[in-house]
């Protein structure tokens, strides 16, 4: 069987422009300032995690494809040439990459705008923007920053769809479609999601930013870090509910011991958490919740959780670690990562047989 390892991670966050950045407010434990955001006609302003500017102009934004591009794009770019940077510079040649770029909000930022302008006057809205407000618009444009891109694909759905990207991934490298793939979780926020998330879970705070995982199939150009199993999608249904599939999810995903961790999705909301934390009640070992410091990052919160999850065990920290994802609407699935060896790991201990291997 196939084995698919971790090359190289990435991420933009509220944390900064990098993936040390981001494992560095995470492992400092305490939650990212909150800045307002102005609505439209309301005095009173909503809330948010804004990304902050880099440091310097990122060279790659002199790139023709990213002259109109919205900031979902730059997250998505930024993330991507970090994860990328390691196996570039050990590949003789441009090795085939595979690029899955996940979503869930999507460019809202154009959308907006286009919309506004298409209310106030018809006749004036800019043709522009509408290319923008596409799905597909952000893999279009990583790919041709990219270059030698073989696949390229865009799942939009539930933050646990990352889990999905990551297990196609692993299936194009199974199947020899790509030497890498790299499968990337963004998201741009804007005063229309603060606003929808006030509505759906009030105590959440809307951020941005984006997370990278670069996948290939040779352990000598990998971090040092093996993708071990990805459970079933459990979705939900009305035989089905949010706490069945949670507690479906984590039967598939062993481990309970010092040496492991396990990176989930609660934030602040004990409404929108109760399915998750009671999946996980039995967890006695070290856990990570990136949503407490960082806020409600949709599809790329689901990134950072495995970028901080892959950096844990990379370091040599922890032996392996759990990656949970209870969707908001869709499913829940989980990933397990293991320090890699030259013989494959076998399934976590209490695994069923059924639990997937990309």
């Amino acid at each position: 069987m196939s084995r698919a390892f971790v090359a190289g991670l990435g991420a933009v966050s509220p944390a900064g422009w990098s993936v040390a950045a981001l494992c560095e407010a995470i492992s400092k434990g305490q939650p990212l300032p909150i800045q307002p955001v102005e609505r439209p006609g309301w005095e009173k302003s909503l809330r948010a995690r804004g990304v902050p500017n880099p440091a310097t102009r990122p060279e790659w934004l002199a790139h023709p494809r990213l002259r109109r591009t919205s900031p979902v794009t730059h997250y998505a770019a930024a993330a991507a040439l970090e994860a990328v940077a390691s196996l570039r510079a050990s590949q003789n040649g441009k090795p085939r990459l595979g690029l899955v770029v996940c979503l869930q909000s999507g460019c809202v930022k154009y959308s907006r705008r286009f919309f506004e302008e298409a209310l106030a006057d018809p006749t004036t809205a800019s043709p522009l923007l509408f290319p923008e407000t596409v799905y597909a618009g952000p893999a279009s444009h990583v790919a041709a920053l990219l270059g030698s891109v073989a696949l390229t694909y865009t799942l939009v759905g539930d933050p646990a769809c990352f889990l999905q990207g990551v297990s196609l991934g692993a299936q194009w490298l199974a199947e020899n479609r790509a030497d890498a793939c790299i499968i990337i979780g963004s998201e741009e926020s804007d005063w229309i999601l603060a606003d929808a998330l006030r509505h759906l879970d009030r105590p959440a705070v809307i951020t941005s930013g984006a997370g990278a995982l670069c996948l290939c199939r040779d352990l000598k150009m990998s971090a040092g870090v093996e993708l071990a199993a990805i459970t079933d999608p459990h979705t939900y249904s009305t035989r089905n509910n949010r706490m069945q599939a949670a507690q479906a999810m984590r039967s598939q995903l062993g481990g309970n011991s010092s040496t492991e961790l396990l990176c989930d999705g609660i934030g602040s909301s004990p409404r929108a958490d109760a399915a998750e934390q009671a999946a996980w009640h039995d967890w006695t070992g070290v856990r990570l919740s990136p949503k407490r410091i960082l806020g409600e990052g949709l599809m790329a919160g689901a990134a950072w959780q495995c970028v901080a999850a892959c950096e844990a065990v990379a370091s040599g920290r922890f032996t392996a670690a759990n990656v949970s994802l209870v969707g908001s609407n869709q499913q829940a699935i989980g990933a397990r990562f293991v320090r890699a060896h030259s013989q494959a790991p076998g399934f976590p201990e209490g695994a069923p047989s059924f639990a997937r291997r990309p």
